[in-house]
């Protein structure tokens, strides 16, 4: 590359030939004396300006800064947002474990204000530094990985705890007739009608005509007849070979198939089939096998009881056993 350079006084040119690394050399050279020169200017324009309060150095100071706090505030607002979302769904979850506690509560015997009251705290005071986003971002992310492991948890428990109650409610443990005497007991006795020993396979409940017969405990209807012994007869399966007998009914209130609750209403006490006198007889058989309802009714009530502090599970098997201790 050649530079002609005239001077104005001598009135004489010179030529001076620059190589390429000379040429690259002299524009780094012009570049960094720019960089300079405008560092040096916007020292001298917006500091001072700014300092020295210039009208028009002062509003592009302003509108810099404005907008830097506009994208803070932004940023800000973007974030609370994100986090008010989670936050949102923490208390959701929360929600659902404190519905599921209660249901859980009262499966397991439990009053839910004794898990309500609110644990006390303390102890040595330790001061950290400030929690960053990225902290608090990190502990609701924990907190959510927890609350919904709990929840699993709590809906494991409410359903082993519901099936528990249900297993328990399908054993004949409550009277088939409210505020009634017992008459005949389970065993050999005298036959009312025939003067001979003859083994009584149930409990005999006097009562007036028209007394409400209940299911002893929850099931499903299986026979609903009339038989020449029994009179009008309502059997019930409540699962686990387990059957409670009702007979001699003046009134019959279900059917085949039908969906029975413990406790619910089945019947009228009568007089019907071979009875010699208003009565309910009840019978509870084990794999087709009569057994004393007298050890349902008590020995079961007591299990049961026993059963909602130890978390025992109640079955026939069980309720037989007792009769040997």
């Amino acid at each position: 590359m050649q530079l002609i350079i005239t001077d104005a006084w001598l009135i004489k040119s010179r030529a001076v030939h620059l190589s390429g690394t000379k040429l690259l050399l002299a524009l780094v050279l012009l570049s960094l004396v720019l960089m300079l020169s405008a560092a040096g200017l916007y020292h001298w324009v917006f500091v001072k300006g700014a300092r020295e309060g210039w009208p028009v150095i002062g509003s592009l100071v302003r509108l810099v800064v404005k907008d830097e706090f506009a994208q803070r505030d932004r940023f800000v607002r973007e974030n609370i947002e994100v986090m008010a979302k989670k936050l949102g769904e923490m208390q959701a979850k929360m929600l659902q474990l404190e519905s599921l506690g209660e249901r859980v509560s009262g499966l397991a015997g439990v009053t839910p204000i004794d898990i309500k009251i609110k644990p006390g705290q303390g102890g040595r005071l330790l001061l950290e530094g400030d929690l960053s986003m990225g902290d608090l971002q990190n502990t609701l992310q924990e907190l959510d990985e927890v609350a919904k492991q709990r929840a699993d948890l709590m809906a494991l428990l409410e359903s082993r705890l519901f099936e528990q109650k249900i297993k328990k409610m399908m054993v004949p443990t409550q009277s088939p007739v409210l505020n009634a005497n017992l008459g005949s007991v389970f065993g050999w006795r005298i036959d009312p009608i025939t003067g001979r020993s003859a083994l009584h396979t149930g409990l005999d409940f006097p009562a007036t005509p028209g007394t409400p017969i209940y299911a002893a405990a929850g099931g499903v209807v299986v026979t609903q007849e009339f038989q020449p012994e029994y009179g009008n007869i309502i059997e019930i399966d409540h699962g686990n070979d387990l059957i409670s007998r009702y007979a001699h009914a003046s009134k019959v209130g279900v059917k085949n198939g039908d969906l029975i609750k413990r406790g619910q209403k089945i019947g009228e006490v009568g007089n019907t089939g071979r009875s010699t006198g208003p009565h309910l007889h009840f019978e509870v058989l084990v794999q087709g096998i009569p057994q004393d309802p007298q050890k349902f009714l008590n020995a079961g009530r007591s299990l049961l009881v026993a059963s909602s502090a130890q978390g025992a599970m109640i079955t026939p098997a069980v309720l037989l056993s007792s009769k040997s201790k």
